[in-house]
C-alpha cells in the first residue's frame, strides 16, 4: 500500500487492517487510499486527547464523534469537508462492526452538517459552441486539445476519465469510448460527431508529439508521456482565453454543460446518470436546477405578472 507523504503516520492496527482491505479488495486509488488514512490520523489525533484510540475501537462512542465534529466546526472547515471526514469514519466502523471487530457502531445516529446548496457552474450552449470552433488548429497539441476538449464536453468524461484513456479504449469507427470510472467501473460512453472527426485528426500527427511506441495513453503531452490534471486545466483555460471566456472553464465545468444541455434537450434523468456514471440519481439531480431556472427566465421575460412588472403597470400597457 502506498501513502503520500503526510498520511504515514503510524496508524493503529485496526486500521491498518481496514486500509489493506481498501487497498487489495476495493482496489481504491492511491488518492482515496490517502484521503481515508488522512482522515482517521485526524481522528486518532483527536482521540489522544481524550486519552483513547482507534486501537481499541471497541471503546469508541458516538460522544467521541461529537466531539470530533465540534473540533472541526471550530476549526471552520467546509461542511462538505465535514461531511467527507464523517464519511470516512462511517465506513471504518461499518468495517468493525461487519467483521466483528466491535459490537455497537459509534456512528449510529450521527447525521452529516446540513450541506450549502450548491449548483454546478456550466457554460450555455452558445459558449461550448464557441469554446471549439475559436480553437486555431495547426500543430499537433491544438488538435490534441480540440480532440480533448470535445470528449469532455461531448461525453461528459470526468478529467481522470479522460486523461486515463487509453489508446484502444477508443473506437470512433463504432462511435464509443471505454471508460473507466470511479471505483474501477467500466462504461461505454458515446463519441458525438465533432468528438469522432477532432480524435481521428489527433490521432494522425500524434506521433509527432514523440510518444514512446510502448505508450498507450490516448492523450499524451508535448515531451510525449501521458497528460495529467494540470496540464489539462492549463489547456482548458488557454482556450477559453482564445474564445473570450472569462469564467474560469476548467475540466468538470465541461461536464456539466454536457449534463444540463442532455437535461435540457430532453433527454430523461436515467439516461444521463448512465452517461455520466453516476451511482446514485440524487447525484444527477443537481443537474435539474439549470432547467428550472433556464423556465424560470423564460418565464419572468414572458408572462404579463413576472418579475417587477406590478398589476397596474401591465394594465396600462393594454390600455395603451
Amino acid at each position: 500500500m502506498s501513502l503520500t507523504a503526510g498520511t504515514t503516520k503510524d496508524l493503529p492496527e485496526p486500521v491498518q487492517v481496514f486500509m489493506t482491505y481498501l487497498d487489495v479488495e476495493k482496489r481504491s486509488s492511491i488518492a482515496t487510499l490517502n484521503s481515508y488514512a488522512k482522515d482517521l490520523s485526524q481522528f486518532e489525533e483527536f482521540l489522544e486527547t481524550r486519552k483513547s484510540s482507534l486501537a481499541r475501537p471497541e471503546k469508541i462512542s458516538a460522544d467521541h464523534v461529537r466531539g470530533f465534529l465540534t473540533r472541526l466546526h471550530g476549526q471552520r472547515l467546509a461542511k462538505s469537508t465535514m461531511s467527507r471526514k464523517l464519511s470516512s469514519l462511517r465506513s471504518f466502523f461499518k468495517y468493525m462492526t461487519k467483521h466483528r471487530f466491535i459490537a455497537k457502531d459509534p456512528m449510529v445516529g450521527i447525521r452529516n452538517p446540513k450541506q450549502e446548496i450548491r449548483h454546478p457552474r456550466s457554460l450555455n450552449v452558445d459558449q461550448a459552441v464557441n469554446l471549439m470552433d475559436a480553437q486555431v488548429v495547426s500543430e499537433p497539441a491544438d488538435k490534441r486539445d480540440l480532440a480533448l476538449a470535445e470528449m469532455l464536453y461531448g461525453s461528459g468524461l470526468r478529467v481522470s476519465e479522460a486523461v486515463n484513456l487509453d489508446l484502444f479504449d477508443v473506437d470512433t469507427s463504432s462511435a464509443v469510448v471505454r471508460v473507466s470510472g470511479k471505483g474501477n467501473k467500466e462504461r461505454l460512453s458515446p463519441l458525438s460527431d465533432a468528438s469522432c472527426r477532432a480524435v481521428n485528426d489527433y490521432l494522425a500527427v500524434r506521433a509527432e508529439l514523440g510518444p514512446a511506441i510502448e505508450e498507450q495513453a490516448l492523450f499524451v503531452g508535448n515531451r510525449g508521456g501521458r497528460l495529467n490534471r494540470r496540464q489539462v486545466n492549463r489547456i482548458l483555460s488557454r482556450m477559453a482565453e482564445g474564445a473570450g471566456l472569462h469564467e474560469g472553464v476548467h475540466p468538470h465545468m465541461l461536464r456539466h454543460s454536457f449534463a444540463s444541455h442532455m437535461l435540457q434537450s430532453g433527454a430523461d434523468m436515467r439516461s444521463v446518470q448512465e452517461l455520466l456514471g453516476h451511482e446514485h440519481l440524487s447525484t444527477t439531480q443537481r443537474y435539474t436546477h439549470l432547467n428550472l431556472q433556464q423556465i424560470m427566465n423564460v418565464y419572468d421575460k414572458a408572462h404579463p405578472l413576472a418579475g417587477n412588472q406590478s398589476p397596474d403597470a401591465v394594465k396600462n400597457e393594454e390600455e395603451q
